[in-house]
């Protein structure tokens, strides 16, 4: 019986996503401008955590905010009533963005003069914590709403993340939600993990999570 030559396609182009993934961040560097990709299932409240965390930074860094979905341009108005620079990208039906189009986001917005920029990446808890997008660094928000147990069922998106944001945390009292279990649950996946309990709303825990990224930026560009 003759030999059929099997091609692994996903590890192809999960090969090919990373060398790009690399390049965009040597360029990243060289322009000192540091990039955050922001993960989350769809309304945690990462546009909401981002316009917080733009006005506890906006006096300190030149920020432009990357908007994903599959369509509408809601997020980027949002974004864009910071008086931040933003822009809305578009993925033609893909539940999330590679090191490809990540590269022409930044293009587009034009980093050059910008310290940070975020990627507020596809609502979707599996396809984004596949693609390295060249980000420097991954967060990913989990909101009270969707339990304790995320971390258990989505694990490689706990894995991938650098830092995970905790939503929301003003409606604990009316959600079954074990604040000392996800923590337990989250340190399983990924040892060591900062974690910062927030209510984008309020601004509870909005200072520290921009401290944070302060930090992050500065290392980054120095």
């Amino acid at each position: 019986m003759s030999k059929v030559e099997i091609i692994d396609l996903k590890e192809n182009v999960l090969q090919e996503n990373d060398t790009a993934a690399e390049n965009t961040r040597k360029r990243l560097k060289e322009e000192k401008t540091f990039l955050l990709n922001l993960m989350s299932a769809p309304g945690s409240g990462k546009t909401t955590t981002l316009v917080s965390v733009i006005n506890e930074l906006k006096n300190d860094l030149n920020i432009g905010i990357m908007e994903a979905d599959i369509d509408s341009d809601v997020d980027a108005l949002t974004i864009a009533g910071t008086g931040v620079r933003s822009i809305q990208l578009h993925t033609g039906g893909m539940c999330h963005l590679d090191a490809g189009m990540t590269n022409q986001g930044l293009d587009a917005i034009g980093t050059e003069d910008l310290d940070l920029v975020v990627l507020e990446n596809v609502g979707n808890l599996v396809c984004p914590a596949e693609f390295d997008t060249g980000s420097v660094k991954n967060a990913m928000i989990l909101s009270v709403p969707e339990g304790d147990d995320k971390p258990l069922k989505y694990p490689l998106m706990f894995q991938v993340a650098d830092v995970v944001i905790i939503n929301k945390i003003d409606v604990l009292p009316y959600f079954d939600f074990d604040m000392d279990k996800v923590k337990e649950n989250i340190h399983m996946r990924h040892p060591g993990i900062e974690i910062f309990p927030i209510c984008a709303k309020t601004g509870e825990g909005v200072p520290e999570l921009a401290d944070w990224l302060r930090r992050e930026v500065k290392n980054w560009c120095e």
